[in-house]
């Protein structure tokens, strides 16, 4: 399976996440009260710039990588942009689309460099006040991890698709691979939520969040997970 962590270690690596999503947070947040243009193409710059400091490798540099995690995402660029020269506010379109891919930038740098395990317990942590409210923070942030892990999975599975359809028609797919990628993302899930039953689900080291296939000693030898 793909990840989006980088394949080699730049200085960007040894700064904790908690940090690191803490200026992210900082940074997009700043980034919409803008509006000069000026301003805003100097923070995409000094994104680019930041991509560009991590530095090459022999096989694969991180500016490159992180342009190829940016490729799907032109799209929205040119239907929001599509969308405001269409109704004559260019200018504003301009901006709208600077902001988001000097904002999904910083996010794919940050995930680039930070491993998923820490990610994950960040989120546990500022999870851990809904504790009361009866949300489980590690299950939010076991899903949050999920999403971000399969988010490369999803996208290679697309390309695959694409790659079957041309083998086989001369027409572009289009939206008629919409239905296959949203059961292929089905058959998935539920084999990820199969091995994670297996393993004892979201529940903290240590506890088990489902009941032991196996009969205890002096118990019924019927277990739930057994079929009749």
């Amino acid at each position: 399976m793909l990840t989006l962590a980088l394949p080699f270690r730049t200085w960007a690596h040894d700064v904790p996440a908690a940090p690191k999503l803490a200026a992210l947070a900082a940074a997009t947040a700043a980034l919409f009260p803008i509006d000069d243009l000026a301003a805003l193409s100097a923070a995409a710059a000094a994104s680019a710039a930041l991509h560009v400091s991590l530095g090459p490798d022999r096989r694969l540099g991180a500016a490159r990588e992180a342009l190829r995690m940016l490729r799907p995402f032109v799209w929205v660029l040119v239907l929001v942009m599509g969308w405001h020269l269409a109704t004559g506010q260019t200018a504003e379109g301009a901006r709208v689309c600077l902001r988001l891919l000097t904002a999904v930038s910083l996010a794919n740098l940050v995930t680039m460099t930070t491993r998923l395990d820490d990610l994950t317990s960040v989120a546990e942590r500022l999870a851990a006040p809904l504790r009361p409210l009866g949300v489980q923070p590690r299950a939010l942030a076991l899903a949050a991890a999920l999403a971000v892990r399969f988010t490369p999975v999803l996208t290679l599975r697309g390309a695959q698709l694409s790659e079957a359809w041309r083998a086989r028609a001369r027409r572009r797919p289009g939206w008629r691979l919409a239905a296959p990628l949203c059961l292929s993302a089905l058959d998935d899930a539920e084999r990820v939520a199969e091995a994670l039953r297996a393993r004892g689900g979201a529940a903290p080291p240590g506890r088990s969040s489902s009941p032991s296939p196996f009969p205890q000693e002096g118990g019924s030898a019927t277990s739930p997970h057994r079929r009749p």
